[in-house]
């Protein structure tokens, strides 16, 4: 929750004064620990009494700590801040637990200047959740860090491990720990995208990243019987004219039997947002809030609402929202609540992929309502730990804190005893695997046989996956199948500095990727699976696979792989320049030129080519994206991620019949109806691609209007009128050839052509964006062409273009293949929209 989490507190407390206010009896939590950390005397903050840690008998400090106390004059911004306890090793508070259960644990951070602790990197973990992990003042923007979590307590004792970085420190300068009510988070909600339970809340961790009071003041401890913190919405607004904020007084506010006070106070349920007006044409917009929250992460979303603003029953009825994601449809709330003025709140879980960093949360009328209006009264939204139980990379507590086993005279007995019957049992072991050996000599092969260079399937035997499993290395015959470099695991360690976080590249479906040095001083990228992710094993062999078969200057090559301690890890060739998403939006760096723009496309289709024809059976790569395209140091482009790539069809067949793979907003609406995959769902990719080049926009955009959210109709119709110049990036504006964007337009219309069969080869993509590189850069007298303009360059080989005078579809789409592909693709009925179409 990082959050200026107080200010301005005398303007919110003043106007909660002034509305009013309706205090409810709450029955103090078992276990209340306020610790003030470093101090000498209590600390009061907020009408809260913080204890110093040395004189709180309720819990104990595991090693020796050093404690700094700021002097009177401090600059610290909040009483709790004018003193830390510093941490140079490991150390420990150990808390008594009364009762066993959800409890919230708060940890206040402020760098005091005098002991210069900005560069100090933090840790925190508990027995089983990692809270923080290398946080450090230096790369953060705020003066102070608030971080509040909900930890599920299962023993008598919590354990809270502050770990300091090597040659550094860490520090905290407040610890709260308090019981949660039983009711107040559930073991079950509803998961959106797709749609169902999602259960085993309990045994997670979670992490509040936004806590939103719509429409009314900042709200602190005081105001909340569990001291939680809630922040006005208004910044969070995509459209500030969208919403306008109502309220009443609090103590109109009726909770019933399912909603009480600890679920939300009454003045957050008193005041709301509501539809305003957004200057648009269509009445019917949506209000949309855009949180920045980590990928590949999932967050508990909870909504409340609390209809104040209809005067009688049943006519406020609306729709949310949760990213592109309907999750309440025709929400009739007076109904669900039981009258006016009575709160009720529903639950969800969504989850981010790598292709985002953003969750948006959507209100707007259900079209059947006769009232057009919607409603918010708060939002939470809380990220839940990961497989590795992690609330921050995919480090578990294992992998940062080794704990020490407990010495006794009998674990020293049963410890030598177990190492005598080991020993024996290992000479046994060995005696007998190497007479295995001596009789499988002769029949010596490979547990996992690559694929052979066109095409046949991959057999995976029990072994390779029994290795996997026990943390060897899988048994690959390098010399035979010539997967490329072996590395061993501390090699990859080296090279990375042990997976350090300042040297993170990017996360993505399969894993994190990693910069390293290998010992000759040779850059490379490292992407580590995370075995936990929903790429796994498969993709990881396609990956290799796909790879050590495959050659190509546009394309990304694979340096090695490691296969070690049941890691999954590829090695690469080291892209400077990133994703091409990057260069387009969504970071400070320069805009890339026109002429950038089309060397890069002109790239990533010949890679694309290479892939559909250079081999006697074609490869798809079933998943081009801006994020899929890397620039080296030069801007050269190079396709990548092959991990969901496939072989395409025979000679003899049209298609291949495969489950949906790839991402939404870039996929093939033919292949996502019919799962029948060809070339040409490539080329479909590719003609999003080519519009979020010239647009500089992502292929799906949710808050925007609702006829702009896909890139591909809202950029087809304006090709429609010959007008792209109005929606192209605005760096662009005068910097191109009208007949090379002409061009460039043209192709990507036919690629995004509704049917395969509408669609070019990539081929035929590759030369009309080389034709439109020629156009932008000949003399102006050649820079207006007619429509047969290809006659008027010398030097480009004439090559047909019949593909390209067919139909134009405002999906978005890719095609691949030869010429003649267009005949090997039935024709299919029209696929309507990829995102709900109610959903902006």
């Amino acid at each position: 929750m990082n959050i200026v989490k107080w200010a301005p507190i005398v303007v919110a407390v003043f106007v909660l004064e002034y509305v009013g206010s309706f205090t409810f009896a709450a029955s103090p939590p078992a276990d209340n620990y306020m610790l003030a950390c470093g101090s000498s005397q209590d600390v009061t903050f907020l009408g809260q009494t913080y204890i110093p840690d040395s004189a709180q008998s309720s819990f104990s400090l595991k090693s020796q700590l050093d404690s700094v106390v700021a002097t009177s004059n401090s600059t610290a911004p909040f009483p709790i801040y004018q003193s830390a306890r510093i941490f140079t090793s490991t150390t420990s508070y150990r808390f008594n637990i009364k009762q066993e259960g959800r409890h919230w644990i708060r940890l206040h951070f402020y760098p005091i200047p005098k002991r210069n602790l900005s560069s100090a990197s933090i840790t925190v973990v508990t027995e089983d959740f990692v809270l923080l992990h290398n946080f450090s003042f230096s790369s953060y923007n705020g003066s102070y860090l608030f971080k509040e979590y909900a930890i599920n307590v299962t023993s008598s004792s919590l354990s809270i491990t502050f770990i300091p970085r090597n040659n550094s420190v860490a520090f905290v300068n407040a610890i709260e720990v308090v019981s949660v009510p039983d009711n107040l988070f559930p073991d079950q909600a509803v998961a959106v995208s797709p749609s169902g339970p999602f259960n085993g809340l309990s045994e997670l961790a979670l992490e509040t990243v936004y806590r939103l009071n719509m429409g009314g003041p900042l709200l602190t401890a005081q105001n909340d019987t569990l001291g939680r913190t809630w922040e006005n919405d208004v910044k969070y607004l995509h459209v500030n004219s969208s919403a306008v904020n109502v309220s009443v007084n609090p103590s109109n506010i009726k909770y019933g039997a399912t909603v009480s006070p600890e679920i939300a106070p009454n003045y957050v349920y008193a005041t709301a947002e509501t539809m305003g007006d957004a200057n648009v044409a269509n009445v019917n917009f949506n209000i949309t809030w855009v949180l920045a929250v980590d990928p590949n992460f999932s967050y508990f979303v909870r909504v409340h609402f609390c209809d104040i603003v209809s005067k009688s029953l049943n006519s406020l009825i609306f729709n949310l929202y949760i990213n592109t994601d309907i999750a309440l449809g025709s929400l009739d709330l007076s109904n669900q609540a039981g009258n006016l003025d009575v709160p009720y709140y529903r639950d969800f879980v969504s989850k981010i992929s790598s292709d985002t960093n953003n969750l948006t949360v959507s209100i707007g009328p259900d079209t059947s309502a006769d009232f057009t209006n919607a409603i918010m009264n708060g939002l939470e939204i809380m990220k839940i730990s990961n497989d590795a139980r992690s609330l921050i990379g995919l480090l578990s507590v294992e992998d940062l804190l080794v704990l020490p086993p407990k010495k006794s005279k009998m674990g020293i007995i049963i410890g030598s005893v177990a190492g005598g019957v080991a020993a024996l049992l290992f000479i046994g072991l060995c005696y007998f695997c190497l007479i295995t050996r001596r009789s499988k000599e002769p029949q010596q092969g490979s547990s996992w046989l690559p694929l052979p260079l066109y095409g046949n399937s991959l057999t995976v035997t029990k072994m390779s996956t029994t290795s996997q499993k026990s943390g060897t290395a899988s048994c690959i015959s390098l010399a035979s199948s010539n997967l490329g470099r072996f590395f061993t695991f501390q090699e990859i360690m080296d090279a990375t500095n042990k997976f350090d976080e300042s040297l993170l590249l990017g996360v993505g479906g399969f894993g994190r990727v990693y910069k390293g040095t290998l010992e000759d001083g040779t850059r490379v990228a490292v992407k580590r699976g995370n075995p936990r992710s929903e790429q796994g094993l498969a993709e990881f062999r396609t990956e290799i696979e796909m790879l050590s078969k495959l050659r190509h200057r546009h394309l990304v090559s694979l340096i090695g792989y490691c296969d070690e301690r049941s890691e999954m890890i590829l090695v690469y060739e080291y892209m400077a320049n990133g994703p091409l998403r990057s260069h387009l939006y969504g970071t400070d760096l320069p805009p890339l030129s026109w002429k950038q723009r089309l060397e890069i496309c002109i790239g990533a289709a010949r890679g694309l080519h290479y892939l559909h024809t250079g081999a006697a059976q074609s490869i798809i790569h079933r998943d081009v994206k801006t994020t899929n395209i890397l620039l080296e140091e030069n801007f050269v482009a190079k396709v990548a991620d092959f991990g969901l790539s496939k072989t395409g069809p025979a000679l003899d067949q049209t298609h291949v019949s495969t489950a949906v793979k790839g991402s939404f907003g870039y996929l093939d609406p033919e292949y996502f109806r019919r799962q029948q995959l060809t070339e040409k769902s490539d080329v479909y990719s590719f003609g999003v691609v080519l519009m979020e080049v010239l647009c500089t926009r992502p292929a799906l955009n949710p808050v925007l209007p609702r006829e702009q959210v896909n890139i591909a109709e809202w950029a087809m119709t304006w090709q429609k009128k010959g007008m792209l110049d109005q929606i192209m990036d605005k760096n662009l504006v005068g910097k191109v050839n009208t007949a090379s964007l002409k061009k460039f337009g043209e192709t990507a219309e036919k690629c995004l052509a509704e049917h395969g069969v509408d669609r070019p080869s990539m081929g035929d993509v590759l030369w009309n964006l080389e034709y439109a590189l020629q156009l932008e850069e000949t003399s102006s007298a050649l820079m207006e062409p007619d429509d047969n303009s290809t006659n008027h360059i010398p030097g480009i080989p004439l090559t047909t273009l019949e593909p390209f005078d067919n139909s134009v579809s405002m999906i978005e789409g890719v095609n691949s293949g030869t010429d003649d592909d267009g005949e090997d693709v039935a024709t299919s009925a029209v696929f309507s929209q990829l995102v709900n179409p109610r959903g902006r």
